[in-house]
């Protein structure tokens, strides 16, 4: 097909939720945020040449393999986003703003904090996004934050993690005060995907 890569390939896909969803409250607003981070990922496997069939979960919530491509999804009240690709990844994205300073110390330790240099929200944001994208990449959620570290800043958009001894690079960009990571395993990003429209 005319115009798609092969799997080496990531196509994040960041929708805007339309005001109306905004809106919305409860269940039905968090059932809206699904559906459009679905579609998202469903247009990120088109876009790799694949096709997401039937999306379901295990029992701890863990994304499964559709139709041979592993997919994740994220939403937060202003933006969704999807990924899929032929390895198992993981995809996050937080608005940066202040919050608790008591998450400083949850998030990473003080060997963590001395490897970056930046505004400290911004790097606070740095590792939540890169730890979260990674976690849902090995299926364990948060409860498995305290195994996952960073080793290195490689760039303004790269990082390298460990967790339980295995390293996953990251990269992330920044939309309209939101930052988004996605682990890569070895795969090109193609961030051109970001913001697509339905």
């Amino acid at each position: 097909m005319e115009g798609l890569v092969e799997y080496p390939s990531l196509f994040p896909v960041i929708l805007k939720v339309p005001d109306t969803i905004r809106a919305w409250r409860g269940r039905r607003h968090v059932i809206a945020l699904s559906r459009l981070a679905r579609a998202a990922a469903r247009q990120s496997a088109r876009r790799s040449g694949g096709v997401l069939k039937r999306l379901q979960k295990d029992g701890q919530g863990v994304p499964l393999p559709s139709n041979g491509w592993y997919w994740t999804v994220t939403h937060k009240p202003a933006y969704v986003a999807g990924v899929a690709g032929r390895k198992p990844l993981g995809i996050d994205i937080e608005r940066i703003r202040p919050r608790s300073r008591n998450l400083f110390k949850k998030i990473a330790d003080q060997q963590e904090w001395q490897l970056g240099s930046e505004d400290e929200w911004h790097l606070f944001y740095r590792f939540w996004t890169a730890k979260e994208a990674v976690l849902k990449a090995v299926g364990v959620g948060m409860k498995g934050l305290s195994n996952c570290r960073v080793v290195s800043i490689g760039s303004a958009d790269t990082l390298t993690l460990v967790y339980q001894g295995t390293s996953w690079e990251i990269q992330q960009r920044i939309l309209d005060g939101h930052l988004v990571a996605i682990t890569t395993k070895g795969m090109t990003v193609h961030w051109d995907s970001l913001e697509r429209r339905r």
